[in-house]
């Protein structure tokens, strides 16, 4: 028996070695957390964008765990997600909370990777996208994008990051944003969030330019292709034109659409999306003494759009898209909506029309399969993706959304070199 299980001992003195064993056990626990750590760069989001609540800070970065790899950022697409998530209160939906990592359009290449992952080796070049359980009915039927735990695994929260308090001890920090959380230059990376492009990307700056292809790029097009799956002969409508929406434009162009029709009311992006394909434009902000709806159906012809892509969210555009398509059309919503927003629909009218309400995330992509075939038409100059883009250093990350919410620029994307 050892001496500090005897009977003989004074209790006080018991106590005092119980204290100093667990003591010792939390400093042996913070240490082995430490060695486990590694320094790195992120944007740390502490509270909303309005409240001066991005900064970028050193954090540390755990290692990566079963099934996830550790990526060094090329590259980071800012998308209005991250800014619309970054803009919610605390507490305001379960889906916001603080602090946290944002970035969701990442490149870059492999560093680390955990235990039992295939899908790339240290050195390899990957492009990011959304992440999903793969074992659901949806997963195992193809349908990813629309996992049944999606919310759960791409907006968290997840322990990721941390960083030193004031007292010293380390204050855990949320990350894997869609899997990734690739606002910062070393982030951990969920599998199936991985492309592996050795095969896909010829130069770090081509890494860069793709990094935007696993969500902005992809919902646009996807949506085009795969959620209204249009034709040579539809009429399509896409309402909004930033990066979501011309990407829509470059979709409906490989599609072939007979008529393609861009609304916006900023005149840059009305004559990009004419250099990308639109036959029509319309300016929101001159339409005279005749309403959307009628616009929008002049336009057109034949009774209306046979499919109409919302990008903006805005409801009074939500409600214009839906009544401006022809009977038997289809509608689609990818742009998000305010939360309290509901769509009221006369059902008599809907199921007379036939119309079809959709709503599609990620484009309803595979993106193993998706991405590569976007770089494929992007070499066949059929997808000129290059004319949405603007590179920056990572630290102008507020001017990035400053710019984009502007509109000056489409698709900024912050370099971490």
């Amino acid at each position: 028996m050892s001496a500090r299980a005897s009977n003989n001992i004074p209790p006080s003195l018991l106590r005092i070695w119980q204290q100093e064993e667990e003591a010792s056990k939390a400093e042996r626990a913070e240490q082995g957390r430490k060695a486990d750590m590694t320094s790195t760069r992120a944007i740390v989001c502490r509270d909303t964008i309005d409240n001066g609540g991005w900064e970028m800070e050193d954090v540390q970065v755990r290692e990566p765990g079963d099934g996830e790899l550790l990526v060094e950022m090329a590259a980071t697409g800012v998308c209005h997600t991250d800014a619309l998530i970054g803009s919610l209160p605390d507490g305001a939906a379960p889906i916001a909370f603080y602090p946290r990592v944002l970035g969701h359009e990442g490149s870059g290449y492999v560093k680390k990777v955990g235990k039992g992952v295939k899908v790339a080796q240290p050195g390899d070049p990957v492009l990011l996208s959304f992440t999903f359980c793969t074992q659901c009915e949806l997963c195992k039927a193809g349908h990813h994008s629309h996992c049944e735990i999606f919310n759960e695994l791409n907006f968290g929260p997840h322990k990721v990051f941390s960083r030193a308090s004031k007292s010293g001890e380390q204050a855990d920090i949320d990350g894997a944003f869609f899997g990734q959380s690739s606002f910062a230059k070393l982030s951990i990376v969920k599998e199936c969030s991985v492309v592996n492009a050795k095969d896909l990307v010829k130069s770090k700056q081509e890494l860069q330019l793709f990094a935007p292809l696993g969500c902005g790029i992809q919902t646009g097009t996807g949506t085009v292709l795969n959620a209204a799956k249009a034709t040579k002969e539809d009429v399509i409508l896409i309402l909004g034109l930033g990066g979501v929406g011309l990407s829509a434009v470059m979709g409906a162009k490989i599609a072939g659409c007979r008529k393609i029709i861009g609304l916006d009311r900023v005149e840059s992006r009305l004559q990009l999306a004419k250099e990308l394909g639109a036959t029509d434009v319309i300016d929101g902000s001159k339409l005279g003494d005749k309403s959307l709806v009628d616009t929008i159906k002049d336009v057109a012809g034949s009774g209306g759009p046979a499919i109409a892509v919302d990008t903006t969210g805005a409801p009074p555009l939500i409600k214009a898209g839906l009544e401006s398509i022809q009977n038997r059309g289809k509608y689609v919503q990818v742009g998000t909506a305010p939360f309290e927003f509901n769509l009221e629909v006369n059902m008599m009218s809907f199921m007379m029309s036939g119309k079809q309400i959709i709503g599609a995330i990620e484009g309803q992509a595979y993106p193993p399969e998706f991405v590569p075939k976007m770089v494929q038409w992007y070499r066949e100059g059929r997808f000129p993706i290059d004319k949405l883009m603007k590179l920056m250093p990572a630290e102008d990350f507020k001017q990035a959304l400053h710019e984009m919410h502007q509109g000056s620029t489409i698709k900024p994307i912050l370099t971490w070199s």
